[in-house]
């Protein structure tokens, strides 16, 4: 029932009439390639393990040297930077809502700025990987996280990739949401400065990479997709793994 409701919330918001970009940011929808990178995460919790997207999206935006440019822009309910990587413009978005409608703001700002749904790189944190580890997940279903299952319920579809930022599960009797909640420990924020660094040279290749032709624009496009890669991965051989890993 409360995903049931969630998932009202989320069409009912997104729903909601944007305006569309004017002078600088309107360049965008007339050049070059675009493309849109969210960090994941809840406003004013920047600090906790749920938010470590928001943090990758914020080293990225220093390495870029933007990180002065962050301006609030109430049409799509978040933060935003519009910048360019490799002749590519590269929308960074950080939502200002509750992580599970941040698809509302993710949605708008894909409407607002003409970006397609495989376009869209999500940047958030992942339970089933340790701290240190990272991987890119090219679509498919939300795995349970309540900020990319509000993206597939906005955008209708699941085709968009994910970078999957390890941040372990709880140890003994702490809940995972006591877990996801809480701030990063002293030892754990010596990790987290190298994490943030791989995270952005990830990033910045994703962004470099050509558009594929055949990218899935539906999501039985998106699961048949992710199963065939799957499938390759499951005949590749253990050097191909290595060279292929992503974490």
């Amino acid at each position: 029932m409360r995903r049931l409701l969630t998932r009202v919330i989320n069409r009912v918001l997104v729903s909601s009439p944007f305006t569309p970009a004017m002078g600088i940011e309107a360049e965008i929808h007339t050049h070059g390639r675009r493309k849109l990178v969210v960090g994941l995460g809840n406003p004013g919790m920047e600090g906790t393990r749920h938010s470590i997207g928001m943090a990758v999206l914020g080293a990225l935006a220093a390495r870029l040297g933007v990180a002065d440019r962050w301006r609030g822009d109430k049409h799509v309910s978040g933060e935003v930077i519009v910048s360019e990587v490799q002749h590519t413009h590269v929308v960074l978005l950080r939502p200002r809502l509750l992580m599970n409608i941040n698809g509302v703001s993710v949605a708008k700002a894909a409407g607002k700025y003409s970006i397609k749904p495989e376009d869209i790189l999500l940047v958030h944190d992942e339970l089933d990987k340790p701290l240190g580890k990272i991987a890119v997940k090219h679509g498919g279903s939300a795995r349970g996280h309540n900020g990319v299952r509000s993206c597939v319920d906005c955008l209708q579809t699941d085709v968009m990739p994910r970078l999957r930022v390890g941040i372990g599960r709880p140890a003994g009797k702490t809940s995972v949401e006591r877990h996801v909640l809480g701030r990063f420990s002293s030892e754990e924020q010596k990790v987290l400065d190298s994490v943030l660094v791989q995270s952005v040279d990830v990033l910045l290749s994703q962004l470099s990479q050509q558009q594929d032709p055949q990218s899935p624009s539906s999501p039985a496009e998106g699961r048949r997709a992710a199963q065939k890669r799957e499938e390759r991965e499951r005949s590749a051989s253990p050097a191909e793994d290595a060279a292929a890993a992503q974490s």
